[in-house]
């Protein structure tokens, strides 16, 4: 399960990862086409604007004075080219240009322009190193049709490849930063998704656990009967009339497993009906093997609105804890059960007692005084608290344990 949640992680963080790159490269890439597309305009902005104010003299050749009272030149810096003398000529170069790109750029981009008699683009690199983008378009001569001469406008773009690039980083240090957001949240909500089958284990565990911890006593006690049984012709009917009662009272004890399976999966509600609780913990006294242990009891007649099921299981979980611990080694328990009006059910031993230090985990799954599996006193706790009651231990008058059960007692 821990795995599978990894996994989980590592696939939303994955799928959040490319949907997030893939959003910051379509953002990069249409910032780019953008800001090209608006150098471009301003590139044809400044032609267009300057081809119009272009004039010629007596031989020809294109004249700027018009053009240089209403433009600005230098910025975007704009250069002439005329070929109405033969071979291509500068005709104007701005005093101060904004972009300092090469002669050569400049006069190749217009040669291209007449040869291919259309629009040429080109990115370069300016004589300070700074990037360029150029725009070549051509002038009509006297005929008005064939291009005879250029007019170059370049930009220089650095500051605009400077803001795209930290547009970009940008996007990146964002996109890292949801990545990792959506890393933890995928985490946290493959945690919630994996909650209910982690649940479900749980569950199963303590279903398995709980059931080999009831049946292992009573499975015990149907090879006793048997092996007595096969020994010995005499009690062979009492054994048999045991086992059938004890067999009787292990599929009891299933049932209730699976009713407190139920309850603890949420799909189930408790079976209470009033019962004497006084009679049931006799009858879980009589049922219980005691073998050279003494066991007494001292009941006032009192109903509980109880399951009897669970509430035997308590019970006897209680009466084979005092047996099994309450006692000194290689001495018998001397165990005592009392109930009281109140529906408080109270077992006393003559054993070590309960150490400090174990108290207040004493009732927790797993935890035991003695080494055992601590299932016994972990389910009898959680019954009395399904029925609204508690369970709690302290130290007994007889010197050993006094465990208390305390349920509601039923008014008429």
């Amino acid at each position: 399960m821990r795995r599978l949640r990894w996994r989980l992680t590592a696939l939303f963080t994955l799928t959040s990862a490319l949907g997030l790159i893939a959003l910051a490269a379509f953002a990069i890439h249409s910032d780019s086409v953008a800001r090209h597309r608006q150098l471009d305009a301003s590139l044809e902005l400044q032609a267009s604007q300057a081809i119009p104010q272009l004039s010629q003299d007596d031989k020809g050749l294109a004249t700027v004075g018009q053009m240089l009272d209403v433009i600005d030149a230098n910025c975007p810096t704009l250069t002439v080219f005329d070929t109405a003398a033969g071979d291509l000529t500068t005709i104007y170069t701005p005093p101060k240009p904004c972009a300092k790109a090469r002669t050569a750029d400049l006069r190749d981009l217009a040669a291209a322009t007449l040869r291919q008699q259309s629009y040429a683009w080109r990115d370069t690199r300016a004589k300070d190193g700074h990037p360029l983008r150029l725009l070549a378009v051509g002038f009509t001569g006297p005929d008005g049709h064939t291009y005879t001469g250029a007019v170059v406008t370049a930009t220089d773009t650095s500051q605009d490849q400077a803001a795209h690039r930290e547009l970009a980083l940008l996007l990146a240090s964002g996109c890292a930063v949801l990545v990792l957001v959506s890393a933890v949240v995928g985490h946290l909500l493959s945690g919630r998704a994996t909650r209910p089958a982690l649940t479900a284990l749980h569950q199963q565990e303590t279903f398995l656990a709980d059931a080999a911890h009831d049946l292992r006593t009573p499975t015990a006690s149907l090879r006793t009967l048997a092996e007595t049984a096969l020994r010995d012709d005499s009690s062979r009917t009492a054994a048999l009339e045991r086992t059938v009662r004890l067999a009787g009272r292990m599929g009891d004890l299933i049932d209730g497993l699976l009713t407190r399976a139920r309850l603890m999966a949420g799909v189930g509600a408790l079976a209470r009906e009033p019962l004497r609780l006084d009679q049931l913990v006799e009858s879980v006294a009589d049922e219980t093997p005691t073998e050279a242990h003494h066991v007494t009891l001292q009941a006032e007649p009192v109903i509980v609105n109880a399951d009897p099921d669970l509430l035997r299981r308590a019970i006897a979980n209680l009466l084979g804890n005092a047996l099994a611990h309450g006692h000194s080694p290689g001495r018998p328990a001397e165990v005592e059960l009392t109930v009281a009006a109140d529906g408080t059910l109270t077992v006393d031993d003559a054993g070590p007692g309960i150490p400090a230090e174990l108290t207040d985990s004493l009732f927790e799954r797993f935890q035991s005084a003695s080494g055992s599996s601590g299932l016994g006193l972990s389910i009898a706790s959680w019954v009395a608290h399904t029925h609204g009651g508690t369970l709690a231990v302290g130290t007994s008058p007889r010197g050993g344990a006094r465990f208390t059960l305390r349920l509601p007692a039923h008014h008429r």
